[in-house]
């Protein structure tokens, strides 16, 4: 198999030589030119950030864009440095885990009822205009849980109560869909959405906070959030992004997020009731988006494009969930051992995207060099191929 450690520590170095900052696949209107020129029009918005999304040459210098810390991807290198200091051992680790910890808590959003963080740029899509800064639900749930593993590997209450504080947010501050019992938190304070993976991943995050503090409103709130995502779960074990006629996609990212949210719950809250859901939902997820030679897909029915996010929440997944069946293991060695071969640069980072035609080998950070860390993090560490002491 591909020498993943080698490719582990050749990522690592980038990272590190970049000082955690970088362009994002998303941050378009960071540019003072494009910004100026969308003149608060919608389609506009979309548009610059579609061509600069899908363009192979990096645009951004020319447009003034700058490199920032994007919070969601400083969440997910916490997050990784702080099993990997578990782990080994490694002292590095724990100044890096420190230094991103104390970071974190810097760039969180102002104004709320607990901690909680946004994007470092103006974002627009087809159902809202998110500003700078505004939290979400998703970048919350992520870093809350970051700051969980933090105190999972130093016991330092500090990072609990910045987990706790979320939980704050979540419940105050987002807006609530009640149908027959069950909720839906919106993905932002600004909006009313109802998207399954954002709501199910509020819903993990108070189901582990509650494994800790006992409240049992956390769990009850947990409880309702998993009930109306379970509500929607199609008779083949997928969900859609959202339930509207505009959001009815199965990709496989977000159909990760939801199962790894299912059993981070269900191990909160020792909930075993939805085990069939779990194990019907991973089925579809290891028959419909993996070819046989480890190529992740972004569909369920479609090829293209190949992208790293698939690639990364595929590890993540496939890690946390590989009990649930026995292809698990050779099919994330293959997936393994072709993102390396494929999408990673000599010089250590990953590519954005693999089209049909030509490859986009832009490096973003958050979206692509931040979610690969984490994920071969958590396959490294999972599988006990980092030993104490930070040997290998």
């Amino acid at each position: 198999m591909t020498d993943i450690t080698t490719a582990f520590s050749d990522l690592e170095k980038y990272i590190e030589k970049e000082s955690y900052k970088g362009y994002d696949c998303y941050d378009a209107l960071n540019s003072p030119v494009l910004s100026a020129l969308s003149f608060n029009v919608k389609k506009l918005r979309i548009a610059y950030i579609q061509a600069l999304k899908i363009s192979p040459i990096n645009l951004r210098p020319l447009l003034l864009i700058p490199k920032g810390f994007n919070p969601k991807g400083l969440g997910l290198l916490l997050s990784a440095s702080s099993k990997l200091y578990q782990a080994t051992g490694d002292k590095n680790y724990l100044k890096k885990l420190e230094f991103l910890a104390n970071l974190l808590q810097k760039l969180a959003s102002a104004g709320y009822s607990g901690k909680c963080w946004g994007y470092n740029f103006d974002w627009q899509s087809r159902v809202f205009f998110v500003p700078k800064s505004t939290p979400t639900i998703v970048n919350t749930s992520y870093i809350a849980h970051a700051f969980l593993d933090a105190f999972e590997a130093t016991n330092n209450q500090q990072y609990l109560d910045i987990a706790r504080s979320t939980c704050d947010f979540i419940l105050n501050d987002l807006n609530h869909t009640e149908e027959d019992g069950a909720l839906c938190f919106s993905y932002t304070p600004i909006d009313r959405l109802k998207v399954h993976n954002a709501n199910i991943l509020g819903g993990a995050l108070l189901a582990r906070v509650f494994s800790f503090t006992k409240e049992s409103r956390l769990a009850e709130y947990a409880s309702r959030s998993v009930v109306y995502v379970m509500r929607y779960q199609q008779p083949d074990g997928s969900w859609f992004y959202a339930e509207t006629k505009i959001q009815k996609w199965i990709d496989s990212f977000h159909t990760g997020f939801v199962l790894e949210s299912l059993d981070r719950y269900m191990r909160g809250v020792n909930d075993a009731s939805y085990e069939s859901n779990l194990k019907k939902g991973y089925e579809f997820f290891i028959m419909n988006f993996f070819l046989k030679d480890g190529i992740p897909k972004y569909y369920h029915n479609k090829t293209y494009p190949i992208d790293i996010h698939s690639a990364a929440q595929g590890i993540v997944t496939l890690t946390a969930l590989k009990r649930l069946h026995p292809k698990s293991d050779e099919i994330l060695e293959n997936l393994i051992s072709w993102v390396i071969k494929n999408m990673q640069n000599k010089k250590g980072y990953f590519y954005f995207q693999r089209r049909r035609f030509f490859t986009n080998k832009i490096s973003y950070m958050r979206w692509s060099q931040a979610w690969m860390y984490h994920a071969l993090a958590q396959y490294l560490t999972s599988y006990g191929i980092l030993n104490h002491q930070g040997e290998q």
